[in-house]
């Protein structure tokens, strides 16, 4: 699988998800899983340690909160954060690209599951003939331009 984020996005993203608001790693995990429609969940070995970078470098302050860590964004991180909007909001456009992308997979992984339980449903008539074998060739290689030409407008 590609890497979800790009050298550094990750890093940005979290500092703009601490924009709204203290918040505590799982928090954060919750919001990106969230943020993918589920598609996507860093574990904490993937947050935490960006987290831990991000308060070695000023850009944000941990705070006890009982069992947990809650982190804030700092000055020096709202100023970082600033004058990134432009990267940030192309992090953002490449989440939401990623995100229709991945509901299409879906889709397609529906519609295959579906017909493949059609199948093996079995027909009520028997075996498949010829003619509807042909059929079913013609429906799916239309269904397949349909789509392509509206996936390259």
């Amino acid at each position: 699988m590609p890497a979800v984020f790009a050298h550094g996005a990750l890093r940005l993203y979290l500092l703009a998800l601490l924009e709204g608001g203290p918040k505590h790693g799982y928090e954060l995990i919750k919001a990106l899983k969230d943020r993918f429609g589920g598609a996507y969940s860093p574990s904490a070995g993937t947050i935490y340690p960006r987290l831990g970078k991000l308060e070695a470098d000023g850009l944000v302050a941990t705070e006890p909160s009982g069992r947990r860590t809650t982190y804030r964004i700092t000055a020096a991180g709202l100023s970082e954060l600033n004058h990134r909007r432009m990267d940030l909001a192309a992090v953002e456009r490449g989440i939401t690209a990623s995100v229709q992308r991945l509901a299409v997979e879906l889709m397609l992984q529906q519609f295959r599951d579906g017909i493949r339980a059609d199948l093996q449903g079995g027909a009520p008539h028997g075996p498949l003939t010829a003619v509807a074998l042909d059929h079913v060739r013609l429906v799916l290689d239309e269904a397949r331009a349909a789509i392509s030409t509206t996936l390259h407008r």
